[in-house]
């Protein structure tokens, strides 16, 4: 797929020697990665390397396990300025509408409408929004996701009553919603079927340029159609990072050859 040629207005993200682990296990040991502003970062490797720890980490869900601990530094950099994740005052709700993310299983709220679904965030960033605002805000959502002429006729429907994929579009709608900066995807396909699959490759990467995004995924022909930029993480520590292309033809490194011809993993 070409590049598009959108000029990004997201931040890039910059993780630098990130070590995280629970109680005295220790899942990432001082992890280094730059995800470009505007475009799509792969993060590939074996299960239980810590790529979706490197994930949490990033939107700060990793503290909400009681015996969580991380160090070292993740910031948005949208020069001249940039922003410490992690530091001191920062408000985290504020943040993770900054960083949304999508899950491996669609998770729409199960009591809700498709249009609370998507208004949700949306609500609790902008209190006392106008009706008419709210409603354009959750069409605007529905359209980028890709959903809007599938669900236009019945947004006060069940989220339910959905489709998995039509639901993991909902998702990414709701986080949309809000106009993040940077959106983390952890195997957002993991539980679709090819066609699903599809849709939300195409959705993904139609969203190029206008948000920062970091795509966990254990499917390297996806992170190989989508993503500008792939990072192999192996064992808590990413061995090598590269343009997609270059790092899925001539890697560099020893172990992320191995991996990626399917030598182990």
């Amino acid at each position: 797929m070409a590049e598009s040629s959108s000029v990004p207005r997201s931040p890039a993200v910059q993780i630098e020697r990130l070590s995280a682990g629970f109680g005295p296990r220790n899942v990432l040991y001082g992890m280094s990665l730059t995800a470009e502003a505007g475009r799509v970062t792969a993060l590939i490797g074996p299960s239980g390397c810590g790529k979706s720890t490197a994930l949490r980490c990033i939107n700060r869900l990793h503290e909400r396990d009681a015996t969580a601990w991380v160090r070292g530094v993740v910031s948005l950099v949208d020069a001249p300025r940039v922003s410490d994740v992690y530091a001191a005052g920062t408000d985290v709700s504020a943040l993770r509408q900054r960083i949304g993310m999508v899950f491996q299983y669609p998770t729409p709220f199960v009591t809700q409408s498709i249009f609370d679904n998507v208004a949700a965030g949306v609500r609790v960033g902008q209190p006392g929004i106008a009706r008419a605002r709210l409603e354009q805000a959750v069409e605007e959502a529905l359209v980028r996701a890709g959903l809007w002429r599938e669900v236009a006729d019945r947004l006060r429907s069940s989220a339910m009553a959905l489709s998995g994929g039509q639901q993991q579009r909902l998702c990414i709608a709701r986080a949309l919603a809000v106009h993040p900066d940077v959106l983390l995807l952890d195997e957002p396909t993991a539980s679709l079927d090819p066609i699903a699959t599809q849709r939300i490759e195409e959705l993904l990467y139609d969203l190029r340029g206008s948000v920062t995004m970091l795509l966990v995924t254990h499917n390297m022909q996806q992170a190989a159609r989508i993503s500008d930029t792939t990072a192999v993480l192996l064992d808590g520590l990413i061995v090598e990072c590269a343009p997609t292309r270059q790092l899925f033809t001539t890697p560099r490194d020893s172990r992320a050859e191995a991996y990626v011809m399917g030598r182990f993993g």
